[in-house]
């Protein structure tokens, strides 16, 4: 399953790019994360989705 954040939903906290840089990053203007490798499949995706205050990130 893909991994996908909800714009909507972060509130850019930056807590799953310093988790898991290799899948999430801020996207152009710095406000919000995006996912650059949405079939990652590390363990950090799920601490990650864990751990989003606003539940923002689903797979």
């Amino acid at each position: 399953m893909a991994i996908v954040i909800d714009p909507d939903e972060c509130i850019g906290c930056e807590s799953c790019v310093e988790m898991c840089p290799e899948v999430f990053e801020m996207d152009a203007d710095g406000e919000k994360a995006i996912v650059i490798d949405e079939n990652a499949t590390s363990d950090c995706v799920d601490e990650s989705i864990e751990t989003c205050p606003n539940e923002a990130i689903t797979k």
